[in-house]
Order: structure tokens, then sequence, then C-alpha cells
């Protein structure tokens, strides 16, 4: 019997489909990695058919549990992205698009809240399809282009048809609002990638322009689209770049002017910046250089910043800011406002970036990804800029190298000339040095670390230097050996910086694997964080630790690095820790009403933030400055039970507790 209605043909596809499932799952019980191939090839009739989604979302929990997205990164759900799951639907072969529909009707099935799934939650699903939606918001209309009508096999329909399903479940007239509160969400933690969100922001301007669709008091969306394709009177009409540079010419210096607000205005609100921006730059250099401070939004300090630094901050606008290239401008105001160029070291190094040659493998690599619009020496330098002008806005992707990328954001935050070394010699010498332990290790002939692949989906600079940082890390726990803590302990003081405290806690025994005076960890870690209790000194420079990841409903789902940033009360006189997260996305909740908060609790932008006691709840292991211990008899009981309690009853409940535990 089947659910898929009274037409014989889909129910003998939907027949053959089962039988096809059975089969794997018995294939898989003597070959855990026997192919999906026959599922897949047996499911594409069915999502052709009238009411087959109807039949697979009713098999989603049974394709699930006989592993038809095993053994692939669709096994991992909440490590996917919906920009990559657009190119496969719009533009995979018929294994891939099939693979990638299943998936999404199984998260449409978790969000729904009619499957549960223990690596994603239902909000995490939601925010995943929204933003494939928004993705392919061309769809909205029902109409395919000739691209998608002439992909073999009906795969343009099969995409068409999955979205409307899509569609009629999250709510067709509350998608662009959705959508819309996403974009805001995520450009309000300013991050350095902004292109999936920047392809968003087009996507809702082709429907607001679209006649066929209903778009009345969408002002909200107007707003986040102006800002991105039209902020001043000039490209109001989104001209065009010949057109705009016409325009430039016969601009007197008092409509610059009004330009140079107007971007500045637009780039300041939302992180984002307009193509047409870096072309108004580029036409006031040499023209009119005293407007260029109000172009890039520059407050008292960024502008004593640039005329101080005059030379290297004209050049590196010359070099590195082009349409291809527009973030850079903000990260480059952001940089000048920072002040960082008061460091001495940093004009030096980044001159020497500005005449930087490329190895062939590096040049070769940024071309790669980036494209070949300017050279990749130009790229890289735009993505330094941006590094250094937002410390949290870089983010590991999919990668597993989280440890690798809180590097990054500590040296752009807190010693930004060694960051620039190291990108000296990873994009020069394609090798990066470090020392540990008085031994000095070279990356370019070790072995991969937890990064089996190269990343793609990052920015410039992480692109170059994670792979490195990440073997590096691997090579020092290997030269660990066998100790008797865990191996961060040494190995981040060594490889971050000396600013790393060197005091160290562990609520995890690593001989035992269990968890371990759990109550004197949490009292530890007040006593050296919590203002009240530790003598009031301030977190003075990031520090890393571990934190445990867990889901919506406190599953554990992984442990994970982070940064520590700041201690302090937010305006309703609550105490919480702000923290960098390298993930692309701090705003998670992890189930237990611990939801992190990345702009509602005094947030600087790029941070997330907790309750102290529910963020030392997800801890694991932090590093502390043994000299500077505060009282721990002082911590109140009701706080650090508080603590444990939310531990121990999410994802420390996976860890077996030693004797002395209750």
């Amino acid at each position: 019997m089947t659910d898929a209605g009274s037409d014989p043909e889909i129910n003998a596809d939907v027949v053959r489909f089962d039988e096809t499932l059975e089969q794997l799952a018995l294939a898989r019980q003597t070959s855990p990695m026997a192919s999906n191939g026959d599922v897949l090839a047996a499911a594409l009739p069915v999502l052709r058919a009238s009411d087959g989604l109807d039949a697979l979302y009713a098999r989603v929990s049974s394709m699930e549990a006989k592993g038809v997205f095993a053994n692939s990164d669709w096994g991992k759900p909440a490590i996917l992205r919906p920009a990559l799951a657009v190119r496969t639907l719009r533009q995979g072969g018929p294994d891939y698009t099939t693979i990638e529909a299943l998936s999404e009707l199984r998260l449409l099935a978790v969000a729904m809240g009619d499957y549960r799934h223990p690596g994603i939650s239902a909000e995490q699903a939601r925010n995943f399809l929204t933003q494939v939606t928004a993705l392919n918001l061309d769809l909205l209309s029902g109409q395919m282009s000739e691209a998608d009508r002439e992909r073999p096999q009906g795969l343009g329909q099969i995409v068409n048809s999955l979205y409307q399903y899509l569609l009629g479940r999250l709510g067709y007239e509350s998608i662009l609002d959705s959508l819309v509160d996403e974009v805001r969400r995520l450009l309000a933690q300013r991050p350095i990638q902004t292109d999936s969100i920047k392809q968003m922001v087009g996507q809702i301007a082709k429907c607001l322009f679209d006649p066929e669709i209903e778009t009345a008091g969408m002002d909200r969306a107007a707003r986040l689209v102006r800002a991105l394709f039209g902020p001043t009177m000039g490209c109001r009409d989104d001209p065009g770049f010949s057109v705009y540079s016409e325009r430039l010419a016969a601009m007197d210096k008092s409509a610059l002017g009004e330009e140079a607000r107007g971007f500045a205005s637009a780039m300041l609100e939302t992180g984002m910046v307009s193509p047409y921006h870096p072309m108004l730059l580029r036409h006031l250099r040499g023209r009119q250089d005293d407007l260029i401070p109000l172009a890039l939004g520059l407050s008292s300090t960024g502008n004593d910043v640039l005329q101080c630094y005059r030379a290297i901050v004209l050049k590196l606008i010359d070099e590195a800011v082009h349409p291809e290239t527009c973030q850079a401008v903000y990260g480059l105001a952001m940089f000048l406002e920072r002040g960082g160029l008061f460091t001495p070291p940093l004009a030096s190094g980044l001159w020497r970036q500005l005449e930087l040659k490329l190895c062939p493998a590096v040049s070769e690599k940024l071309s790669s990804v980036f494209g070949d619009a300017h050279p990749p020496r130009v790229y890289l330098l735009a993505g330094v800029l941006s590094l250094l002008g937002q410390p949290l806005g870089v983010g590991q992707g999919n990668n597993p190298t989280c440890q690798s990328v809180i590097g990054l954001s500590m040296w752009a935050f807190n010693d930004a000339d060694f960051l620039l070394q190291l990108v000296a010699w990873a994009a020069r010498d394609d090798d990066v040095i470090m020392r540990f332990e008085g031994q000095q290790i070279t990356s370019q002939h070790l072995e991969a670390g937890l990064a089996t692949e190269p990343p793609t989906d990052v920015d410039p600079v992480s692109l170059i230097l994670v792979a490195h940082l990440d073997r590096i890390y691997g090579e020092m726990g290997r030269l660990c050996g066998e100790r008797d803590d865990d191996l961060h302990r040494w190995i981040n003081p060594e490889m971050y910086g000396w600013w790393v405290g060197h005091g160290f806690l562990s609520v995890i025994n690593q001989q035992t694997g269990k968890i371990h005076d759990y109550e004197d960890f949490v009292r530890h870690f007040y006593a050296c964080y919590h203002p009240y209790y530790n003598g009031n000194i301030p977190v003075i420079h990031p520090q890393p630790a571990g934190i445990a990841v867990t889901d919506s409903g406190g599953r554990l789902v992984g442990r994970h690095a982070i940064t520590i940033i700041r201690v302090t009360l937010d305006r309703l006189g609550e105490m919480r820790l702000y923290f960098f997260n390298p993930n692309n996305d701090s705003g998670q909740d992890w189930g237990q009403g611990i939801n992190c908060s990345t702009q509602s609790h005094g947030e600087r932008h790029g941070e997330a933030s907790l309750p102290f006691a529910e963020f030392a709840s997800r801890l694991c292991v932090f590093h502390y400055d043994s000299r500077e211990l505060g009282d721990t008899s002082a911590v109140p009981e009701v706080d650090v039970t508080r603590a444990t309690k939310l531990g121990r009853t999410s994802w420390a409940a996976g860890y077996e507790k030693d004797a002395e535990c209750p």
C-alpha cells in the first residue's frame, strides 16, 4: 500500500523506490559504503510525478534510517550551506539534484516538526530553507528560465515543483518578510563573506520589481535593496557602471559630497558595500581626495589615522578597491576606525603586502575561487583589509578548522603585524614557520590536518593560510606525544601568542574521558572571568576556550573552539559573556532556553553573548592566568549549581561521571 494517491504509474514508481530503499539497507549491513545510486535513480520518477513529493515526504524517516544520506555531506545536515545547495539543485547532475531535493524534503519535515533529526534543530532547518528559497526567488512566480527548461530528465521542473512545495508549507506570503529578517540578522554580525547575502538581496530586488508578485508595504525590503543597488541619488536607478561613471564626471563637488554621504550611510548601516561605492572612491582619487574620509564614513579617529598615513591609505584604495572587491571598502574604513596604523609595524607590513610577489600555487588558488577580473594579489590585499577591519567577521564555513580561524581573528584583533607576516609567508613562499617548545615547524611538507580538502568557501586570507595553520596545529599535537592533560593546554599558548593564559582547566579527565570535578571547574571559571569574583579584572586579550555545542534539544553536536572577548553587564543589569564563534553564524539555539544573542544585548558586530551561567554550562576547557585567580570561595553556590545542572542535563549526560561526582 502506498500513500501516493490513485495514479497507478506513481504507485508503481513508489513501490520501486521502496524496494531500492530496502536493498540499500541490506547492502549496508555487509558493506557500509555501498552506493545509494539505485535509490537516487528510483527517486527521479517519483520527484517528477504530481503527488511524488508527498510520497517522498512521508518516507523521510525511512530514507534517513536506511542510509540514503550516509557517507556524504548530506549525512551531516548542520554543515550544509544554502549557496552550495542552490548550485547543486540548479546546476548539478541527476544524482546531485536528486539527493539535494530529498535532503530539503527531510529538512522541511524537521522544520515542520514532522521528523526529529539528531543533527539539526527545527529552527536551523527553517533558517536553511529560508535562505535556499531566498536564493531561488526567481522561481517565486512558478516560471522557469530557458536554462531550467532545457535541463535533462526534467530536472528543471523537479526543482520548480520542489520550490513551490517548500513555499506552500513554509508560507508563501511570509517568505519575503522572513527573508528580510534573515538578511538583517546575518548582516548584524558583519561577516567578511557577504556574497550569499548579496545574492539574497538580489533575489528580493527581482521580486520587488516583478509585477506578478504582490509586494505592497515591503518598505524594509526596498531599503535593503537600495543599500546595495542604489544608495545615492546618482545610482538610485541602478544605471550600470558605464552610465554611473558618466554621471560622476558631470558632478560638482557638492554633488560628489552628497554621493559620499549616501554611500557611507548605507555601508555603515548594513555592513554591505554597493559595487558603485568603489567607483566613487576611485573617481575622487586625485580629484577630490578631501572627500575620501566622508565617503568612508570616518569619525575623527579614523580621519586622524588617514591623515597621518595618507600615502599608504590612498595606495590601498588605488590597488585594492574595485567593484569586484567592494567589501574591502568597509574593511578599510573599520581598520582606520580601529586606529590600526598607529601600531608602527603595520604600515611597513602593509607596504610589503602591496609589493608582495605571490607564488604560482597561491595565485592559481586565488584565481580559481575569485576569478581573473583582477590579479590574484588584488583579491588577497582586499581580503587582508577586510580581516584587519573585521577581526570578528571571519568564518570557517564547512571546514573543521575552528582552531585556525580563531587564530586569524585573534591576530587581526590583537597582533596584526604577526598576521601580516603569516600572510606574507603563505602567499610568497607557500609555507608558514612556527615554533613549538623550542622546535621549529614548517608547514609546507606536513600532512593534512583536520581539513582533508582545501577550503573554497572562505575569504582570501583563510583560503591561503588556514590549511598551513591546520597542519601546524596538528603537528604541535603530534609533538606533544602522551601527556597527562588536554593537549590544548600546551598548544594554544605556543600557537596563538604570549597572551594566552598558561593556567588551564578541562572538565573532562584526559585519562578516563569522564566528567570530573565539575563544580570546581565552574567555580574556577567564575573566579577567573566574572568581575564580581576576580577583583574586577576585565578580559584584556581574547582567550581561546572550548565549548560543547548542543542543538535546540540540548543534545551534544560536537566540541568547538571559540574566543572569550569580554564580560560585562548588559543594559538590564545581567552579567553576560561576549564571545567570538567562527562558524559564520553565531545566533544559535543550544536548548534549555539557551539562545545565543548577536544583536539584542549590547553585542558589538561579530560577537555572540550569553548570560554568564548559561555560557559556563557549555564550557569544556579554558585558559587563565594562575597569578590572577580570584576568590573561588566567594562564588555563590546557586550559580555553580545552575551552570552544572544545565550541563549535566544536556551535553554532559553523554559522559560517564567519575565516582566523586554526584
